[in-house]
């Protein structure tokens, strides 16, 4: 006979028999149940004092008998759904209750999370026959309700639709024909989806607001469709699977009307986390630092950038090879799988660290022929700027703008990951490089910053940073305090800096004016090229020229500028 699931602690016998021969049973496919298996199953329910259930599938073969305690029954494991997102299970749960109580939270739960077709509650009466029956499949129709109630079916436009009988023979409800039509409808949200790039949940677990719309926007600037966001505030992840139950039903539910195949986390995830996560929902999870590794993948133009680029994904990779391969299925392919790609994320953790430490001593070889570059420069005693700044404040469209050169700009994150160097001349100061580097983020993963330590050097040479700020920023501060704790990280802090308050034309003179003043900065716009001449200015004053270049003057007017 066929294995019997959930709690068979104490039971007799003749009553494990019984309910062995429940495989032997069937219903027509257009029926939730028959009368006579919901009879069957309410007897044994009440005969031996537990909740009793089935899974029926598509063409209504008993897949597997279920028993609980008084109070509730645990589906078994039946693995991971495929097929993609709005797919169902091609399964249906009936089960009993004793205390006629109608479907409960874990029900609807249970019917979101596993995606089952429906779920269908008989009351066993108390001289074991078949009292009323209870309905619930999910609605294609509520298809941006999920996560506006308090909880799986709170309130009005719920995800749930019900239908309810005194008696199970007298339920009017067509299985086959309403499952056809539910599914028909969550395809048509799908039509034209899956042809198009990766679509993801982007899901904000942070107490508070920092960075949840910057992670959206790295989303966007990694090529991946944002399908819709939720949020859920706690003052403590969830230990297992980051966010509670609840939410967990509302994520299932919105990425199968939106056609989501990726959730996507403001915060860094535990890998155990990670595959809790997945196994509940069917999603791949991707966490900040992932999405981060995966824009500079797609970022990255250089050998040395593309090296970099690899030995971060790999570090950030070799301690969540200890899960089990299917643990590896997020990293195959989309986003948070470019780089290196899979072959060398599957031939194991022995080979991995041989990668790492290959890459390693590519990075330093690199590393040594820029410092014999930077030897060159300072011999010839050519002053150096460095902009650095968040990503995304204009760095690169000033260079363009300072430089008249044609540097790869865009309103995107990261768009600059190689670093790029001009030569301009200044009235006093002469000739002059300036170094466009990648921009910096809140919580730059430490594998990344590892990574990249050997570019960040470029800027240990520069005789003067220049912090670009975007002063139309509205979060301009958190920014601006970011970048100087990455400075203080690179052991940068005893560099001259100024401060550059770039995008002025986007906000009012007195806004400029302002915090211009609170961070002693230089109001420019390199839009426009407003405010160039007193940027010049400030830099070649920072660097300690206070006197014209002379002609002949060894010294370069440092010594006059020292008298």
């Amino acid at each position: 006979m066929r294995a019997l699931h959930g709690d068979v602690r104490g039971l007799k016998a003749a009553q494990r028999g019984a309910l062995e021969r429940t495989y032997r049973r069937k219903v027509r496919p257009d029926e939730v149940v028959s009368t006579e298996l919901a009879r069957h199953l309410c007897a044994l329910s009440r005969e031996i004092g537990r909740q009793v259930g089935v899974l029926l599938t598509r063409d209504g073969a008993v897949s597997k008998v279920i028993v609980g305690d008084a109070r509730q029954l645990e589906i078994p494991d039946i693995g991971r759904l495929r097929g993609g997102p709005g797919r169902f299970r091609r399964l249906r749960l009936v089960h009993t209750h004793l205390r006629g109580e109608g479907l409960s939270a874990d029900d609807l739960n249970d019917l979101a999370l596993l995606r089952l077709d429906l779920v269908a509650v008989v009351q066993a009466e108390a001289d074991g026959s078949a009292g009323a029956i209870e309905v619930a499949y999910l609605s294609p129709s509520a298809a941006d309700t999920a996560g506006a109630g308090e909880g799986p079916g709170s309130g009005d436009g719920s995800p749930f639709l019900t239908v309810e009988a005194p008696q199970v023979y007298a339920l009017d409800f067509d299985f086959a024909a309403t499952i056809r039509e539910v599914e028909r409808e969550f395809g048509r949200h799908r039509r034209g989806r899956e042809a198009t790039r990766e679509r993801a949940l982007v899901i904000g677990v942070r107490p508070e607001d920092d960075h949840f719309a910057e992670t959206v926007e790295l989303v966007r600037s990694a090529g991946v469709d944002v399908a819709g966001t939720l949020r859920q505030r706690r003052s403590r992840v969830h230990p297992r699977t980051i966010v509670g139950r609840g939410k967990l039903t509302d994520i299932v539910l919105q990425s199968m009307r939106a056609g989501a195949e990726v959730a996507i986390f403001d915060i860094d995830l535990k890998p155990a986390q990670a595959r809790a996560f997945e196994d509940a929902t069917g999603l791949k999870a991707i966490d900040r630092t992932q999405l981060i590794l995966d824009v500079f993948a797609q970022r990255a133009r250089s050998r040395d950038g593309k090296l970099q680029v690899e030995l971060a994904q790999l570090r950030y990779s070799l301690p969540r090879l200890t899960e089990k391969d299917a643990g590896l299925s997020r990293l195959t392919g989309g986003i948070g799988g470019r780089g290196p790609g899979e072959t060398v994320l599957e031939v194991g953790r022995r080979r991995i660290r041989d990668r790492i430490r290959n890459l390693e001593r590519q990075v330093e070889k690199l590393s040594r022929q820029r410092d014999v570059a930077r030897s060159r420069r300072r011999d010839r005693r050519v002053p150096v700027l460095s902009l650095i700044g968040y990503t995304n404040a204009g760095k690169s469209t000033l260079l363009n703008a300072l430089t008249r050169s044609e540097v790869e700009t865009a309103g995107k994150l990261f768009v600059t990951l190689d670093p790029t160097s001009r030569r301009i001349r200044f009235p006093r100061e002469g000739e002059v490089v300036i170094t466009d580097t990648v921009g910096f983020i809140a919580e730059l993963p430490s594998d990344l910053v590892r990574a990249f330590r050997a570019t960040l050097e470029e800027l240990g040479d520069a005789d003067l940073l220049l912090h670009v700020v975007d002063a139309a920023d509205p979060g301009w501060r958190t920014k601006v305090e970011a970048v100087e704790r990455l400075i203080e990280e690179l052991s940068l802090d005893s560099k001259p800096l100024l401060v550059v308050l770039n995008k002025c034309d986007l906000v009012t003179e007195e806004q400029a004016r302002r915090k211009a003043g609170q961070l002693d900065a230089v109001a420019v716009s390199a839009r426009t090229r407003a405010g160039f001449g007193r940027l010049i200015d400030r830099a070649e004053e920072a660097m300690g020229r206070v006197a014209p270049l002379l002609p002949g003057d060894p010294s370069g007017g440092r010594a006059a500028a020292a008298r």
